[in-house]
Order: structure tokens, then sequence, then C-alpha cells
């Protein structure tokens, strides 16, 4: 029986098919109608595609609902007016770049052409380019906007657009919530510029390549160790992305001089197909799978592999048995902001005045490691326009070490205001000289950390929940944990709720509400749920902003005596991870 169409999708769809839309367009939405996909149809017009953590991000195809030349179009007109009421009686200027996707090309330069229309100068890189280049480039060129065209780790299907502020960092609130009045406010294509006036767009490369390649030597803290230890054995792939332009460049300058290219994987492959894998994305074993047999044929030190758009990365290391094995984003994170602790305490660098920064569904063993070396560490909502929200309102106060989340993002200093693989990818290389400068592996270092701090485990649980009936899935899900919210956990009792939505943090055992300030520490409403125990286990419960999924996390902890326990204290805990999952039907 064929799906009705609902009344605000049927009009939604007749004001494309009547109005000053391509042929090719009408053309398509016209054969849908005929075939009688109203599914499909409804999943396409059902609503516009919204800003979320990542920005506009979904499937390429016809519809408000899809990445096309209209909505792209509708974005980018409704950020050039909101620019122009915003900086008035100015010369704006935008940065834009884009990565190896399906019409990623194509739509930076329809957006260059938009706002070029609109009066601003626009700054496009003349190729594609990694997405923490363009913030670096936004602060680089005195930019009062940037947009960079890409969907990130999504499948192949997918496109997206970030936009991103006049301090680099991707649109937080006001500017978010007003950029959407401004695009909601264009109710016909008509209003939509898209003849571009050449005059106002210029073309930039190398020279911003240069730029910032030095900003990431400057990070660097161990150079004796480098070169002690230059011939450090790494494997690097860019699955098919972006990163392929500037990571092993950057490695090279920073002094190594063993750096092995995945082959299979280093073409940038403009027609976003991604042969090689099923996911471009480092958190999939999958997709690192043709570095780690790499790394096993010559014996690596070190295994490193970036999303297209170069600002997640994924890593692997030789394990206590020998093996190499793949870290997940909470132990490349401890690992890393580890290190600049360290580094930066051997180097007298540490005045208490220093911070770092991370996302509330990140491992708690990093603010327990920043408490020990006396460093101030900031929990925010997940998404790195969060983290760089507090560096701006840090700014001139305190200074920013490092800072991470769990989805493989990291950041080194403050001159990029994203995440940042390119740089992560030279200061993990060089973390691992540093360790292996003292007979460590990146692997007995993190044991180290581990018996120092505690061991910490986090557990991911993503549901999938496609489709407009998927959302609503979802949003039932939030809804029942929210009335119904668990007793206990692992068999300790639920002694804490946050409820990130309405900004409440309520003591369970003595039902006491107190409010979580927003505005401010890159906290504003948003639909998690967290819950804690009293035994130091944490249960958050999130949407995701740019994938139809539901994420659960779910980290614990344990004592870690000795190395020679490691296996039996870690199968525990992943135990206990499982143990809860089942106990709330999640698995």
């Amino acid at each position: 029986m064929a799906v009705q169409l609902e009344q605000n999708v049927e009009d939604k769809v007749n004001s494309w098919l009547t109005g000053n839309y391509d042929q090719e367009t009408k053309t398509a939405i016209q054969k849908l109608i005929d075939e009688g996909s109203n599914t499909e149809l409804t999943d396409a017009f059902y609503k516009d595609l919204e800003f979320g953590t990542g920005g506009l991000r979904g499937l390429i195809g016809i519809g408000s609902n899809r990445m096309n030349r209209y909505t792209v179009g509708a974005a980018t007109q409704g950020l050039a007016n909101y620019l122009n009421k915003a900086f008035p009686n100015e010369t704006i200027r935008v940065a834009i770049a884009y990565d190896s996707r399906i019409k990623s090309d194509e739509f930076s330069q329809i957006i260059a052409d938009i706002f070029s229309a609109n009066g601003i100068t626009v700054y496009r890189f003349e190729s594609l380019r990694p997405t923490p280049e363009l913030s670096f480039t936004i602060r680089e060129l005195d930019c009062h906007s940037g947009v960079v065209v890409t969907a990130s780790h999504n499948p192949k299907e997918y496109n997206g657009y970030k936009a991103y502020w006049v301090d680099g960092s991707q649109v937080v609130a006001p500017h978010d919530h007003n950029i959407i009045q401004e695009v909601n406010a264009i109710t016909s294509v008509d209003q939509i510029k898209f003849e571009g006036n050449s005059e106002l767009i210029h073309s930039i490369g190398e020279e911003i390549d240069k730029k910032y390649v030095d900003h990431i030597l400057s990070l660097s803290i161990s150079k004796d160790a480098i070169k002690r230890q230059k011939d450090t054995k790494i494997v690097y792939t860019p699955i098919h992305g972006t990163g392929v332009s500037l990571v092993p460049r950057t490695l090279a300058a920073m002094g190594f001089e063993n750096v092995t290219v995945i082959k299979e994987q280093a073409e940038p492959n403009g027609n976003g197909q991604f042969p090689t894998v099923v996911y471009p994305n480092p958190e999939e074993s999958e997709a690192m799978s043709l570095a780690l047999e790499k790394a096993r044929e010559i014996d690596a030190d070190l295994i490193l592999g970036t999303d297209p758009d170069a600002d997640r990365v994924g890593i692997g290391a030789k394990n206590h048995h020998g093996e190499l094995q793949l870290l997940n984003g909470n132990q490349t994170a401890s690992l890393l902001i580890y290190y600049l602790l360290s580094a930066w305490k051997e180097a007298g660098k540490l005045t208490g005045h220093q911070f770092v920064c991370k996302t509330i569904v990140t491992t708690d063993l990093i603010d327990n490691m920043a408490d020990g070396f006396g460093v101030k560490c900031y929990n925010t909502l997940t998404g790195f326009k969060y983290i760089a929200q507090v560096i701006r309102e840090k700014e001139g106060l305190e200074e920013f070490i490092g800072g991470g989340e769990e989805s493989y993002g990291y950041l080194i200093g403050d001159a990029v205001r994203d995440k940042d693989a390119i740089a992560s990818c030279a200061i993990i290389a060089e973390l691992t000289a540093y360790a292996k400068d003292k007979g460590l592996s990146l692997f007995d270092m993190l044991m180290e950390i581990y018996k120092q701090y505690g061991f910490y485990y986090e557990g991911l649980i993503s549901i999938t929940k496609k489709g407009k009936s998927g959302a609503e899935e979802i949003q039932q899900m939030m809804a029942d944990f929210r009335a119904n919210p668990p007793k206990t956990l692992g068999g300790a009792p639920v002694i804490r709720m946050d409820d990130y939505q309405a900004l409440t943090n309520t003591d369970m055992r003595q039902g006491t509400v107190f409010s979580i300030p927003s505005g401010k520490m890159g906290i504003e409403p948003s639909n998690v749920l967290q819950f804690f125990t009293n035994d130091g286990t944490k249960f958050t419960c999130r949407p995701s902003g740019t994938e139809p999924k539901i994420k659960f996390y779910v980290g614990v902890r344990a004592n870690l005596d000795k190395n020679e326990d490691f296996d039996a204290v870690y199968e525990g805990l992943k135990d206990k991870v499982q143990s809860i999952g089942k106990e709330l039907g999640l698995v």
C-alpha cells in the first residue's frame, strides 16, 4: 500500500515542480511521482536541511532535505544576507575549501559565485584542501566567515557544508540560529543570486599551505627526540582524501624520514567513490586494513589514517604482545594530552594559567590527568565548535594547550579553531618518537597512564534509524530515558542525571534539581542525557547531529596495578560495558 504524501510534503514537491528550478531536477521529481515513490519523496522533501553539530549535511540528490545546488544556494544566500547585516559598511571576506567528494568542486564554485554576487570578496582554494586549513585561512586572511564543502567521514552518497565564523570556528549560537532564520526567509529560488562576479573571486593555494605547515612546525616540542628517532617507521593512509596533500609533507618537514604512504588510497579520488573502503572513516577498522597490512609487513612503529577532509585521525601501534592494533579515539586523545602536558611540564611552560578541553562524552581520564598536572580541563557539548568557543572565551586569560573528542578529533594550539588531523598526525608522530626515545612504545606509555591515573574504558553503542520515521523513533527513545531513567548501571546505583535539554542536574538519591549554567563554556540546550553511578560509571544518550543515529556512550573504570594485569582488567571492563548495554536493551 502506497504511503500517502503529507500536505506539507506535497506542497514542497509542487513548489519545486513549478518554481524556477532546472529541467533535470523537475524531470527527476516527476519520475518519482510517476513511480509512486512516495517514501523517497517524503524523505527528500519533509524538511529542510538544518545546521547540526557539523553544519549542513545530507544525501546528494533532489529535494529540500538533500544536498544540491538549491539547498547549497539557499544556505549560502542566507549566510551572505546575515554577513551583510552583521558587518555593515565593511568589505566582507570569506574563504572556501572543498574535499574529494561527489560535487564538492561544483558546490564550492556555486558558493563562491553566490557570495561574490552579494558583493563579498571570496578566497577559494585552487584545489581540494583539508578542513583545518580552511579554519587557519580564515584567521590568516582576516576573513569574516568561511565554508568548506565536505561530509567528513560519512558514506560516499553524502556531502555537506560547514560554515565558519570570524575566529575560524564553526558557527555557534546565536549566529547559527540567525543564519537559519535568514535561510528560512528565502521562500523562492529566485531570491538566490547564482550569477557570480569573477572580479571578487580570488584563487589561493601554496602560499597558504606554506604558512599552515610552518604553523604546525612551530607546535613541535621534542625536536631532539625526533632527530634521534628520525627513522621511526610510519605508515600513513589518506583514505582517498585531502590529507595526502599535507600530511606526508608535514611529517617530512618535522624530520621523519621513514614514512610509507598507502598507494592504493593515496589518490584523492575526485569522483568521491572511495573504491577501497565502505566508509571512508578512520574509526572503522576496515578503512585502516590496508595500512595495518603494510605496517605488519614493514614492522612499523605507528599507523596514521585521516578521513576525507583530514580533520580526524585514527592511529595504530604495537600492543604489549608486540602485535599491531588500532587505538580508539579516547586512547589517542589521552596519549596526546598526556604527552602535551608532560612536554610542557618538562619545558617549564606550566604556570597554572593553562587549560585543556574535551567534550562531555570523551574519557574522564583526561580530567584526571589534567588535575594531576595542575591544569584545568573544561568539558563542552559534543562538537568542536564548542571547544573553539571555550578557547575564544578564555583568550587572553588562559592558554590553550590542546583538546580532543572521542570521535578521533584533536587540536593542538589555537591558531586553528577546529579539529586538525594534519597537526595531530605531526604531534602524534612526535610523541611516538618521544616515547621511543625513552624506550617505550605508545602502548607502553598508555599502560603507564592507566597505572597512574586509572584504567578508563569507553564503549559506544550506535543505532541507525533512517528517514522521517527513524528520526521519530530516536526522539521517542530519548523521551523514554527521560521519563524512566535507569536506577542502576552494572549493578551500581545511579546517583546523578544531567539533562542538557532542560539544563538540569538531578541528584537521584535526594531528588534535588540544580540548574546547569548555559551560554558560556560550550554549553547550551542540547538533546543529551547523562547518568552517573557511585562507582564511576558514566552513561550518555545522544542523537547524532550529522547522521541518522542515536549514540550511547558507556564509560567504566578500574585500577591497573601492573602491566601483567592489563588483559584481565581490560576484559572485565569490556564485559561490564556489554552487560550494561544488555541491561538497557540496547544490544
